[in-house]
């Protein structure tokens, strides 16, 4: 009885750069594909807990950001650019890309910082 107990599967096209985005929310919210993409269409949001791994990987994504971004500013500097308009541009959508699920994360998040019984920012 192949295929009895498998599960259905929901799949959609996405563009690459949409698929970009999509992988850097994922990686930021330290879940599975299948978690992330099975909370998102059934809460149409997902709450991040952080975590050490994924505080860690975070981390590790900035320090890489980092430094790539000063490998171009010293060519930038010395005006001997060695990356393509290609590679500028891809650099360009992954350094976005974290950034965007980055602040996503945080702005989930937020809740940390407000005063529950009044619901406003706490300072």
């Amino acid at each position: 009885m192949s295929g009895v107990h498998k599960y259905s599967t929901i799949s959609f096209r996405v563009s690459p750069r949409e698929r970009e985005e999509i992988e850097a929310r994922i990686l930021a919210s330290g879940l599975s594909k299948k978690d992330y993409f099975v909370r998102s269409c059934i809460y149409n949001q997902v709450c991040v807990v952080g975590k050490k791994e994924v505080i860690y990987q975070l981390v590790e994504e900035v320090k890489d950001m980092q430094t790539n971004i000063q490998e171009v500013t010293e060519q930038f500097e010395q005006s001997e650019v060695i990356l393509s308009e290609e590679g500028m541009q891809d650099m360009k959508n992954d350094c976005l890309d974290m950034l965007k699920a980055i602040l996503w994360m945080l702005d989930g998040a937020r809740y940390l910082w407000e005063d529950k019984e009044k619901n406003v920012p706490v300072d």
